[in-house]
């Protein structure tokens, strides 16, 4: 590691010492702790309403996370020349170390009203990607309203800018990873009873945009229909939706002509998703457990028909009575591809707004778009408060007549990648190692590695501009949530 790494970790080091702690057994094997719901009572909470019984109704907290990663052989973005896994003259490594502080205040006067707003500052210090996606100065997260109570009347809403989360988070999600995250300015009507929720929602989706207050694309909208029951079969919960993403032509130039690739927003599209998920039930299979979900789409994408579908597949074994309770587990995920571009049908799968991090690779090389991906997992506690898994990926494209898609959704167009049909299928494959430490219920200490072997299509398509390599990364992170 060269000295400005290792500068880096020991700032990462340092900063992490106090900040040792907990989290639930579920963050590790996403590789990326989840934050608290709105209305956790925690340590400011506890502190305040120990001490009088009027900050009942207030929610005062925030969070404080702080992360060091090191990337060897990763694309700079903005750097000319450089490309994931490529040899050539161009510098391919970036070390950098990311901050987030999140604070928050809701009230609630009655059991039936809630007001929460929610401020972020990002910062980053020594990236090298220009500009850095990473970067957002004091901004507006979240602020939003809600009305009702399913004690007394089954229907509730929820307005303003909010994150959203359903199912995993394979289609919309939070990406809680990312150092500025996801948030859409959004109306949500929801149905709930002993048997089921079914939630309707409009949205448009937040543009991060550093030094300027953050506004919503307003061409850009995504709605649609969720429904959840964990009584309909037993033993598992079974959701079903449908959703709208409708871009009109007015979105990639949203906030500009010319600007960076996160600023600028989708092509016109109306892309209509229907699918199902399936989940057991924690403890309903004497350690088994299994979830799956399909997912179709139809529309228009820019000026072609539009026709994609997605699957996965997982099911795994827990050793509950066994030291560690160890889990092992096998994954399949696919996504169409686009096998001719020129017969008026558009094949790829639209991935959405999704959490792709937890997914397809912790090293984010990946989306949900033209993919086969075979995954092993496997998870141990040696102690109540130490989590290790280990994943291991296996990826090819599910068509070689498309593009490799960016965990962002962009297709690779430059430094060799492209339609490469001559190149082959195998991308390569990916080991992740991730441990989190915990001691207290308030804070996280997380640390994961990740090194990726270019397989065939990588070496084939970068072969003309020099030889390809593989990729390692590595990320030390402290969450202190209050």
């Amino acid at each position: 590691m060269n000295p400005k790494s290792a500068a880096f970790v020991t700032l990462a080091l340092t900063a992490s010492l106090p900040l040792l702690a907990q989290d639930k057994a579920a963050t590790a094997i996403s590789g990326s702790p989840a934050p608290p719901s709105a209305t956790s009572a925690v340590l400011l909470n506890d502190w305040l309403r120990q001490h009088s019984a009027d900050f009942k109704m207030w929610d005062l907290g925030g969070q404080v996370r702080l992360r060091y990663e090191s990337k060897e052989n990763m694309a700079v973005a903005g750097r000319a020349g450089a490309v994931d896994f490529g040899a050539s003259a161009v510098d391919n490594d970036n070390d950098y170390f990311l901050t987030r502080a999140k604070l928050h205040i809701g009230l609630s006067p009655a059991d039936w009203f809630t007001a929460f707003a929610e401020g972020r500052h990002s910062s980053a210090a020594g990236d090298e990607r220009t500009p850095g996606p990473d970067r957002d100065a004091l901004d507006l997260h979240q602020a939003f309203i809600t009305l009702g109570n399913v004690k007394h009347f089954p229907v509730t809403a929820k307005i303003g800018r909010q994150e959203l989360s359903y199912g995993d988070e394979r289609l919309i999600g939070a990406a809680d990873w990312v150092n500025t995250g996801r948030v859409f300015d959004a109306a949500r009507l929801r149905y709930e009873n002993s048997d089921f929720w079914v939630e309707a929602f409009v949205s448009q989706v937040v543009m991060v945009r550093d030094d300027y207050f953050n506004q919503p694309n307003n061409y850009d909208y995504l709605s649609g229909l969720y429904a959840s029951t964990r009584t309909l079969i037993p033993k598992q919960e079974t959701q079903l939706y449908f959703l709208a993403r409708n871009v009109q032509h007015g979105s990639p130039n949203v906030i500009g002509a010319g600007q960076p690739p996160f600023l600028s927003g989708a092509v016109p599209r109306d892309i209509y998703t229907f699918g199902a998920r399936v989940k057991s039930l924690p403890g309903q299979f004497k350690g088994w457990d299994y979830a799956a979900e399909l997912a179709g789409q139809f529309g228009r994408y820019q000026n072609l028909r539009h026709e994609a579908f997605a699957a996965h597949v997982a099911g795994g074994y827990t050793w509950e009575k066994a030291w560690g309770t160890p889990r092992a587990g096998l994954e399949y995920n696919y996504a169409s591809g686009d096998g001719n571009s020129k017969d008026g049908t558009h094949g790829t799968f639209d991935n959405l707004f999704p959490t792709n991090h937890k997914f397809y690779g912790f090293m984010d090389f990946f989306s949900w778009q033209n993919l086969h991906d075979v995954r092993l997992a496997a998870s141990l506690k040696p102690a109540r408060q130490f989590t290790l898994t280990a994943d291991y990926h296996a990826f090819w494209l599910a068509d070689s007549q498309d593009y490799f898609y960016q965990v962002n959704g962009a297709a690779r167009t430059t430094g060799g990648y492209g339609i490469n049909a001559a190149a082959g299928s195998f991308v390569g494959s990916e080991i992740d190692l991730v441990g989190t430490y915990a001691i207290k219920p308030y804070a996280v200490v997380q640390a994961g590695f990740g090194h990726f072997f270019a397989g065939d299509y990588v070496k084939a398509s970068l072969a003309g501009s020099g030889r390809s390599q593989d990729a390692n990364w590595v990320y030390l992170q402290t969450t202190f949530t209050f």
